[in-house]
């Protein structure tokens, strides 16, 4: 319940005409707070005016608001050194609707142009595993500045290979690309800054330059600067995940686009339009070539001696003969596809519990026969000599002695 200094001072802007909406952002409360005390007043006659020991220094209190002195222990001191004889209480009522807002500083709101800037965050979010076991699991948002259009995608790290598949995937979403994105300072973007400019991570701006967009970062410290994709990440934490039940990352991202194109395709708060309307006025610059898509959709991976290979914690099998070889893997449609030289090696079902270990069908086939050595050892080859059948009499010739013919 407010106090009676609020009420009277929410009345009081109604009936000089200002609504609930207003009244709420003045003073810090709800509008349908606002309102409560509005309409509870319209009903009964307005209070009287009561004298209050503070109406004769209410002058001196100001000026000393104005000041940023909003302490009610100091307020109290200055008054009572010229000549206050109330107490703190009524003091406190009264200067409570002045006080700054929890929310500053205000901060300007910023509206880009159609294809200009989208912003992107990491959130981190909670899920319950069926042991009641709590995980960390972090979520890649990303949101198109002008049209508000929405992409989210869960995954295992938020490592650099993690952030350009996830950028990538967002840009397939959209059907193009802005010319730049707006991040905050992680670290998979910029290594430092070095006189107030971004030192960006080289890999990231090769992979910036490479897709044709413009990476840019907010002020340190500033996360507001960036308030489109900071409120989109708070709504996937309080609207999307309470009460989800899914099997695996695979299904939850099934989930999040489905959701994702059901929030697109209502009217937005803030802009008044349908995002999925407003998408085709974003003009977005081309996508890159599927090649080039697919490049930052792929990883490179050692197979270990034994014929495996780890990804996102989970080690999967391919066929023992690439030991030691370099191959390229990605997430696809929830499968893990390994492949060398073009060659698709193995296809698993993606697995999202750390340590476990995918065997492959037949991985060490032939194995024991080669002794693990998976071409043949370059040799020599002996082969079997001829003998010639002769009759005995050569013999006896040879060794001297005379035929019986």
């Amino acid at each position: 319940m407010l106090r009676s200094g609020m009420i009277l001072m929410i009345r009081e802007k109604a009936r000089n005409g200002e609504n609930a909406y207003a009244i709420g952002k003045q003073l810090g409360i709800s509008k349908n707070t606002a309102r409560k005390y509005i309409e509870r007043g319209e009903d009964k006659p307005p209070p009287k005016d009561r004298f209050s020991k503070l109406d004769g220094y209410k002058p001196l209190l100001h000026g000393l608001m104005n000041q940023g002195i909003f302490n009610c222990v100091v307020l109290l001191e200055r008054l009572q050194g010229v000549g206050y004889e109330g107490g703190i209480t009524i003091l406190k009522e009264y200067v409570h609707p002045f006080r700054p807002s929890k929310a500053l500083p205000a901060v300007r709101r910023y509206e880009t142009p159609p294809g200009k800037q989208a912003q992107m965050d990491w959130g981190i979010c909670h899920y319950q595993d069926a042991q009641g076991s709590l995980h960390k699991v972090p979520a890649f948002v990303i949101i198109l500045g002008n049209s508000r259009m929405k992409y989210v995608e869960f995954t295992s790290r938020c490592d650099l290979n993690s952030l350009q598949r996830c950028i990538v995937n967002a840009f397939a979403y959209y059907g193009g690309m802005p010319q730049e994105i707006l991040t905050d300072n992680m670290k998979t973007v910029v290594t430092g800054r070095e006189a107030g400019k971004p030192i960006w991570n080289t890999r990231f701006a090769d992979f910036a330059a490479d897709m044709g967009f413009t990476p840019k970062v907010c002020r340190v410290r500033s996360p507001q600067t960036k308030g489109k994709v900071e409120r989109l990440v708070r709504y996937v934490k309080e609207n999307f995940l309470p009460g989800r039940r899914f099997e695996d990352l695979d299904d939850l991202n099934r989930q999040v686009v489905a959701w994702c194109r059901d929030a697109n395709g209502k009217v937005h708060h803030t802009t008044g339009k349908i995002p999925l309307q407003e998408l085709a006025g974003e003009k977005l610059q081309e996508l890159p070539s599927q090649a080039k898509l697919d490049q930052y959709r792929w990883e490179e991976r050692i197979v270990t001696h034994d014929g495996m290979v780890s990804f996102d914690g989970i080690r999967y099998g391919v066929p023992w003969q690439y030991s030691g070889k370099e191959v390229r893997v990605r997430l696809y449609e929830g499968f893990l596809e390994i492949c060398y030289g073009g060659v698709l090696l193995a296809r698993h079902k993606a697995q999202y519990r750390s340590g476990n270990v995918i065997m492959l069908h037949d991985q060490y086939h032939g194995l024991t026969e080669r002794k693990g050595i998976p071409v043949p050892i370059p040799c020599a080859r002996q082969q079997a000599g001829t003998v010639e059948i002769r009759e005995l009499s050569v013999y006896d010739r040879l060794l001297g002695g005379v035929s019986n013919g």
